[in-house]
């Protein structure tokens, strides 16, 4: 089949799908999109709240809990330890289907009536790690969010196997590491970003294998250079010492100094490593990718996006990983888990799943929500297996025929994910807020859901310019203290394991709160976008993050490798 350019029912700009994505999708037996391939992501991403978080109780043995639900919400939240008890019954919420409405809309009333998890954690491999979402196996870890195997990490986002860290995000294999992006199997490297194998690194970009590196670009095995120029060891301590990266002020000064000094050098078109034949951005240790974003061991894949654990033969996956294979248009879906079609948080170990909401264990599901260790059952009531695959063709075939639309209009017939309609978040508590920023007026205007988010109500006992400017001077009573950022006016607090890492680091203590150090690293973060530009040297034509009009002198490969030093 021929490649064919269709227009968005979303944002009605055109797109393309190609001989090889008819073949998938044929391989599946679903129809083609109606959404392009940045709509769909930003869907997906609307289901899923990262990093908002509230106090409330817990619906069923009535605790104080942390949740991703707000108490006015109007759900059914219940703690990690009583949803995953056998003290309620997902069947006892099944109902029969009925022809006269929408399958979407029936889903939708079956979502909001069932139970909600607390929290996405897998509270089991959970030590002292109370303030966390999206994550499994944390020991003594504060508000982290999609990771794995941490161990006293603070305030960051897509981890997997990191220790002693605060403030970074996408890290792999690092330890005493602060506020880096996109570093990999490094030791005390700081305010740095797509680093890897590095040891003792400061504000550096682009370094492979490099110790006792400050301010530096485009380094490969070298020692003691301060913004790329070589000094002696003696040389080097000294001229470090007078950047007083101890004090606030001069960590400011010796940032902005950083960056400018990167934007005078090349930068590689694209940020990856031991890859074949990808295209996308943030794509690590992967091979046959088609426009990826943030992932890592992926194979035979594309429109894919934060995948921290190894999968393959999967489109339009967003998500965590780990072994599962045959994936379309997933939202958190891993461990083992075998085609799933329109599914959000579907795993460990499930079989053939369609539009299915946080299924756990399960086989040859349609429509399910809520639900573990179950198979063939459709709106969580039970059927045979000739029962199940009989009223799922019904379904498909009045789906398509009595579509669903949304009050935005856009039409849902099979083979599309869930309408924005079903989420249980509004947007601006979603992850789709960190990758694709709204206003509220905008974001109504798209069909997305809005609340005001609570402000905290603590007093802040010390002003944001008030807030000690030395490490050194910097007594534990500042663990006492509420802090106002000097950015959003929000109190925060400094919590001791926090100050503990400065002072090991030998930084001093932020005056922004977290979510204004969150909003900061992600606009460091490359936009899940491709422009076609051609590199700056050689004019040959390369397919980048960095938008025409970016600073930035951006090299091909071949270019930019000629530039490492």
């Amino acid at each position: 089949m021929s490649n064919e350019t269709r227009s968005c029912q979303n944002c009605h700009k055109t797109f393309t799908i190609d001989a090889s994505d008819f073949a998938f999708y044929e391989k599946i037996k679903v129809p083609p999109p109606t959404f392009c391939p940045s709509c769909r992501f930003q869907r997906r991403l609307s289901f899923m709240n990262e990093h908002v978080l509230y106090k409330r109780v817990c619906d069923l043995c009535k605790k104080s809990i942390v949740a991703s639900f707000s108490r006015d919400s109007g759900l059914i939240v219940y703690c990690n330890s009583c949803w995953w008890s056998d003290n309620w019954d997902p069947l006892a919420f099944g109902r029969e289907y009925d022809p006269s409405r929408p399958f979407f809309a029936q889903l939708n009333d079956l979502i909001r009536q069932t139970p909600q998890v607390a929290l996405e954690t897998e509270s089991s491999t959970l030590v002292n790690s109370d303030y966390v979402n999206h994550s499994g196996t944390a020991k003594n870890c504060y508000l982290i969010f999609i990771a794995d195997y941490c161990e006293n990490v603070l305030y960051s986002s897509i981890l997997i196997r990191n220790k002693d860290m605060m403030d970074s995000l996408i890290m792999a294999d690092s330890e005493l590491c602060y506020f880096d992006i996109g570093c990999g199997r490094s030791y005390m490297t700081h305010f740095s970003e797509d680093c890897r194998d590095c040891r003792n690194v400061y504000f550096s970009k682009e370094c492979v294998n490099c110790s006792n590196c400050f301010g530096c670009i485009n380094l490969k095995n070298k020692s003691y250079y301060i913004f790329n120029e070589p000094y002696s060891r003696e040389e080097y301590e000294r001229k470090i010492a007078g950047f007083a990266i101890h004090t606030w002020d001069g960590l400011q000064e010796t940032r902005e100094k950083a960056f400018a000094f990167w934007r005078t050098k090349p930068h590689k078109y694209t940020h990856e490593r031991h890859n074949e034949r990808v295209t996308g951005d943030y794509i690590y240790f992967s091979k046959n990718i088609t426009s990826g974003f943030i992932v890592r061991t992926v194979e035979e894949s594309k429109y894919c996006q934060i995948i921290t654990m190894p999968m393959k033969d999967s489109y339009d996956f967003t998500l965590w990983g780990e072994n599962a294979e045959r994936i379309y248009e997933g939202m958190v879906v891993g461990e083992g888990t075998y085609s799933v079609k329109f599914g959000y948080q579907c795993w460990p170990q499930c079989r053939d799943l369609e539009y299915c909401h946080r299924t756990i264990s399960s086989s040859h599901m349609f429509g399910c929500v809520n639900i573990q260790k179950k198979e063939y059952c459709i709106l969580n009531k039970q059927y045979s297996k000739e029962e199940f695959e009989k009223l799922r063709e019904r379904i498909i075939a009045d789906m398509n025929e009595r579509p669903y639309t949304d009050k935005g209009g856009r039409v849902y017939r099979y083979g599309e994910f869930f309408p924005p309609d079903l989420s249980l978040s509004a947007y601006n508590e979603s992850y789709a807020m960190s990758f694709f920023p709204l206003t509220e007026k905008e974001a109504r205007e798209r069909g997305y859901e809005w609340k005001e988010l609570p402000m905290p109500s603590q007093t802040p006992t010390l002003r944001g310019d008030a807030i000690p400017g030395n490490i050194l001077e910097t007594s534990d009573s500042i663990t006492k203290e509420i802090l106002e950022c000097i950015e959003c006016k929000k109190p925060f607090l400094i919590v001791p394991a926090e100050l503990e890492l400065l002072r090991r680091f030998g930084f001093p203590v932020p005056r922004r709160c977290f979510d204004c150090r969150y909003r900061e690293r992600m606009s460091r973060l490359n936009p899940p976008f491709l422009w076609d530009r051609t590199c700056v040297k050689c004019s040959a034509p390369i397919k980048t993050s960095y938008a025409p009009n970016r600073p930035e002198i951006v090299y091909c490969e071949e270019c930019y490798q000629d530039e490492l030093v």
